[in-house]
């Protein structure tokens, strides 16, 4: 066993915090297309 599995800095589990990256990123990209796709319409 080596010293950083004796020494654990955070307990939290990883799939929550990928979920909560994927769901950020996701956001952010959605964000971005809702923001183009009313310049688009109103522009026409």
């Amino acid at each position: 066993m080596n010293e950083f599995e004796k020494n654990v800095q955070s307990t939290r589990n990883d799939a929550i915090d990928s979920g909560i990256g994927f769901v950020v990123s996701f956001g952010f990209f959605a964000t971005l297309f809702v923001i183009a796709t009313v310049i688009k319409f109103i522009a026409s």
